[in-house]
């Protein structure tokens, strides 16, 4: 349920702002640094975010609209933002920020993506890498590289062996309790391959990417490709990371049986529309989502430090992601010799 009064404070800022006057807002629950809502006006159906916190960044959000609007022009599917009546498609008015969408039909596929999906969700990665690659900001470097080259094994470590204290010392374990150890004890057994690991990656390509493509920023009707959303500001990063995050999701790499043809068919659909992309990016790419995966511990550390207000879905997260690394480690070899034929075969 709304709040009388923030209805209220937002409705007079959509009538004022976009002349949406007697709107009907229905809140969504999808939203994290936004709160998102269903509009309606007579037959019109609109799509709208209310920035939260007078902290939020609007420049940073405004060059996240202009990141969508320019993959748009390139043949990605996107919603298409609604200026305000003086043109802005970022308003702030009365402490209230808010942006417009157009509508789009669809839904979030959360059980694996099917083979023509995951070929239209390649084939969108592709355009938009295709787009963003003369990007200025690519040409800056990266805040997030040396860090994710450089990750603290010690570290990672001994918030692993606090973890198993805090779940091993509970005088009644419940049935996450006794997951928890034994995934807790395996990803710490394999941390310290994560320096060999990052030993055997070549120099890597980066740019401007999508900033957050994953499922959960894709919508479907069947097998097409209605929209990606939340495209994040321009900031250069690993194209092998953003390619082998969405081709080797970790629902793909545990539910599909075939998941390395899957992963491959998703690669070799992006390719089509990105053939420049160097071999060693391509091939690297699932060592790069292997990784992104062995030094994450979301879901279990936010279970015993900080529980979140959805700790459940983030604790089978935190299993399904387990589970990916393993079967990930286990055939990386297998991966990276599929990866280098779909490389050269382009």
């Amino acid at each position: 349920m709304l709040d009388p009064q923030a209805q209220s404070d937002l409705t007079a800022v959509l009538a004022s702002a976009y002349g949406l006057t007697g709107i009907e807002l229905e809140r969504l629950p999808v939203g994290q640094v936004t709160v998102n809502y269903r509009a309606r006006l007579g037959d019109q159906v609109l799509f709208v975010k209310h920035y939260q916190g007078s902290e939020i960044d609007l420049g940073a959000e405004q060059a996240a609209v202009d990141q969508t609007q320019l993959a748009g022009l390139h043949q990605v599917p996107v919603a298409t933002v609604r200026p305000s009546t003086d043109g802005d498609t970022v308003v702030r008015q009365n402490g209230i920020a808010v942006s417009v969408w157009e509508w789009v039909p669809g839904a979030v596929v959360e059980d694996g993506l099917g083979l023509a999906q995951q070929r239209a969700a390649g084939h969108a990665l592709g355009r938009i890498h295709t787009a963003f690659a003369d990007h200025p900001a690519g040409s800056g470097p990266s805040a997030r590289l040396e860090k994710w080259m450089n990750p603290d094994v010690d570290k990672l470590d001994a918030t692993t062996g606090k973890l198993l204290g805090i779940a091993g010392e509970r005088a009644q374990r419940d049935e996450f309790d006794e997951q928890a150890l034994q995934t807790l004890a395996e990803r710490r057994a394999v941390l310290p391959r994560i320096p060999e690991l990052l030993a055997g990656l070549p120099h890597l390509s980066t740019q401007v990417l999508h900033g957050d493509y994953s499922a959960v920023n894709l919508l479907f009707q069947g097998d097409e490709l209605t929209a990606v959303l939340d495209f994040l500001p321009p900031d250069p990063f690993l194209v092998a990371y953003e390619l082998g995050r969405i081709a080797f999701d970790p629902r793909t790499v545990v539910l599909d049986e075939d998941w390395i043809t899957s992963g491959v068919n998703l690669v070799g659909a992006y390719l089509q529309t990105n053939p420049n992309l160097p071999a060693h990016d391509v091939t690297s790419c699932a060592r790069v989502a292997l990784l992104q995966l062995l030094t994450s511990l979301y879901g279990v550390k936010q279970h015993y430090l900080k529980p979140g207000l959805i700790q459940e879905d983030l604790d089978q997260f935190w299993l399904l992601r387990h589970a990916a690394a393993k079967r990930l480690l286990d055939h990386l070899g297998d991966v990276e010799s599929a990866l280098t034929q779909a490389a050269h075969h382009r």
